[in-house]
C-alpha cells in the first residue's frame, strides 16, 4: 500500500487529475527516497504536465516561504523541455548554494535554449552581488565573473543573453567589469546600450554620474528610465536637479522612474519635488509621490543621531 506522500508522486502524471495545490505542498522538502520516487515518475510525465507542476510549485513557494521545492527545481535544471528548465532556475532565486553555480555555468554556456541561457545568467546574477557582499569565497566569484564575461564577448550568443550577463556581472567592483560596461555603452546596439546604462547603476561606481546625467536628455524613453533608475541606484544629490527636470517627462513609466530615484537619493529638493507630485492629475503619479515621501520619511527615521 502507497503512502499518502507517494500516491501524490503517483498521481503527477495523470493528466486527468487536477494539480491542487494542497497536495502539491506535500512536495516540500521530500527525503533522498521520496526524490528518486519523483524522478523515476517525472520521466513518465509529458512536458505540458511538466511545465505545468512546475509553474504551480514556484507559484507555491513564492507565497509560501516556509514551503521548499529546491531539490525538485535542481533536477529539473537538466530537464528535457527548455521551459521546465528556465522556470526551475526562477524557483531556485532564493538559493545561495554556491554548488548552483557551476550547473548554472554550464547552462549558460551550453543550453541550446536562448531563455535557459539568459534565465541561467541573471541567476548568476544573484551570486555576483553575493561577492560583492564578501558572502562568496574568492575561487567562486572569479569563475561567476569570468562566465559571465564570456559570455558577453562571445559573437555567437543572442544578444538578450549578453544583456542578462552584462546586467548580472554588474555588481562586481572589477576593471574588466566596468571596461565591459563602456564597451556595451559605445556599442551600435541600442539594447545592449540600454543595458549598459542600467549596470551603471548596478556598478555603484560614481565615475558613471556625467554619463547618467546626459542620458537623462535621451530622446529614447527607455535611456531616460534606465538612466532614471542608474542615479537613484548611486544615491547622489547631485543627480536631483537633473532628474527633476524629468518630472513632467511624457512618459509615465519614465516619470514613475524619477520619483523612485529622488526616493532613494533624497534631500530638500527631491523632497520638495515630490510633495507637488502630490497634486499631479495623473492619480499613478500621486501614489507614487505618496509611497515615495513615505520611504523618506522611514528612512530619515532610520538615520543614526
Amino acid at each position: 500500500m502507497l503512502s499518502p506522500i507517494e500516491e501524490t508522486i503517483a498521481d503527477l502524471g495523470n493528466s486527468d487529475q487536477p494539480l491542487r495545490s494542497s497536495k502539491l505542498a506535500e512536495l516540500s522538502n521530500l527525503n533522498s527516497e521520496e526524490l528518486e520516487l519523483l524522478e523515476q515518475v517525472w520521466a513518465t510525465i509529458e512536458p505540458k504536465r511538466r511545465r505545468q507542476i512546475v509553474y504551480r510549485l514556484v507559484e507555491l513557494a513564492e507565497n509560501d516561504f516556509e514551503l521548499n521545492f529546491d531539490s525538485i527545481f535542481k533536477n529539473c535544471l537538466g530537464d528535457q523541455d527548455a521551459e521546465v528548465r528556465s522556470k526551475a532556475i526562477e524557483g531556485l532565486w532564493e538559493n545561495e548554494e554556491p554548488s548552483l553555480i557551476n550547473p548554472l555555468i554550464n547552462l549558460l554556456g551550453q543550453d541550446s535554449s536562448e531563455k535557459v541561457q539568459a534565465a541561467a545568467a541573471t541567476a548568476l546574477g544573484k551570486f555576483a552581488m553575493l561577492a560583492e557582499h564578501r558572502k562568496l569565497r574568492s575561487c567562486h566569484v572569479s569563475k561567476v565573473c569570468q562566465a559571465l564575461l564570456t559570455a558577453i564577448s562571445d559573437k555567437s550568443k543572442p544578444i538578450e543573453v549578453k544583456r542578462h550577463a552584462l546586467e548580472a556581472a554588474a555588481s562586481i567592483n572589477l576593471p574588466q567589469v566596468e571596461r565591459t560596461i563602456m564597451e556595451a555603452y559605445q556599442s551600435h546596439n541600442s539594447k545592449l546600450r540600454v543595458s549598459s546604462i542600467y549596470a551603471m547603476g548596478k556598478n555603484c561606481n560614481l565615475s558613471w554620474l556625467p554619463i547618467l546625467v546626459k542620458e537623462l536628455g535621451c530622446a529614447d524613453a527607455e535611456i531616460r528610465y534606465e538612466a532614471a533608475g542608474a542615479c537613484g541606484e548611486l544615491g547622489e544629490e547631485e543627480a536631483a536637479p537633473h532628474l527633476i527636470e524629468l518630472i513632467n517627462d511624457p512618459d509615465t513609466e519614465v516619470q514613475l522612474a524619477v520619483i523612485q530615484a529622488l526616493s532613494r537619493i533624497g534631500g530638500t529638493e527631491a523632497k520638495n519635488c515630490l510633495e507637488k507630485c502630490l497634486d499631479d492629475p495623473n492619480e499613478i503619479i500621486q501614489q507614487a509621490a505618496e509611497q515615495a515621501l513615505h520611504e523618506l520619511e522611514v528612512g530619515e527615521e532610520q538615520l543614526p543621531f
